[in-house]
């Protein structure tokens, strides 16, 4: 289960007083209430009932940060490293459908793939790689949310077909996208229903 730092920010906001960019200060919790929260996070996102792996998701961040959140420190930004990953993004966001190869890509910024993948890591706090993922499902969602087929969006954002996108969107959204759709077009429906 991997909810993506802006969830993670904004559960901590609402639940928790931790402050700046909240993360995880130890990498083991011993809690088995927890284990049994994320099993059934997951077990509701393989039925398919958005709503209940949504509000799992939210109780067992919440213990999580509770029981192991602080404010993460600063990174320092080197600033030529951080001018190449910010350059590195763009075309990144720009080619999402197809992006380059890590050695395309840094020999388009002059850089070599290690400086590049240094400098995207001190900057963005993951490789390249990764980043691409989360964007394609942030964008897989926009166009979700837009009525868009989860296999056209799949396409649309460059998973090679729509298993790719529900296993990653699973992974970082907490629901398949199909059920997510559902859900959000319930609750539009709902909220027009009672106004």
């Amino acid at each position: 289960m991997y909810p993506s730092s802006a969830v993670v920010a904004e559960i901590a906001a609402e639940t928790t007083v931790i402050r700046g960019t909240p993360g995880f200060v130890r990498p083991v919790v011993d809690d088995p209430y927890t284990v049994g929260l994320v099993h059934q996070v997951l077990r509701a996102a393989d039925e398919g009932n958005a709503l209940a792996a949504d509000t799992l998701l939210r109780v067992a961040v919440t213990r999580l940060l509770r029981l192991n959140g602080g404010t993460l420190p600063q990174r320092e930004v080197r600033t030529a490293g951080a001018q190449v990953a910010a350059r590195a993004r763009e075309v990144l966001e720009g080619r999402m459908a197809e992006p380059p190869s890590l050695e395309t890509l840094a020999l388009g910024l002059d850089s070599s793939p290690f400086a590049l993948l240094r400098a995207f890591r001190d900057l963005y706090g993951m490789p390249p790689h990764t980043w691409l993922t989360d964007a394609r499902v942030r964008e897989a969602r926009r166009l979700l949310d837009a009525g868009v087929s989860p296999a056209e969006a799949a396409v649309a954002v460059g998973f090679t077909d729509q298993p790719h996108l529900n296993r990653h969107f699973t992974r970082i959204v907490g629901v398949p996208p199909g059920a997510y759709q559902r859900e959000r077009k319930n609750v539009q429906d709902a909220r027009q229903g009672s106004a």
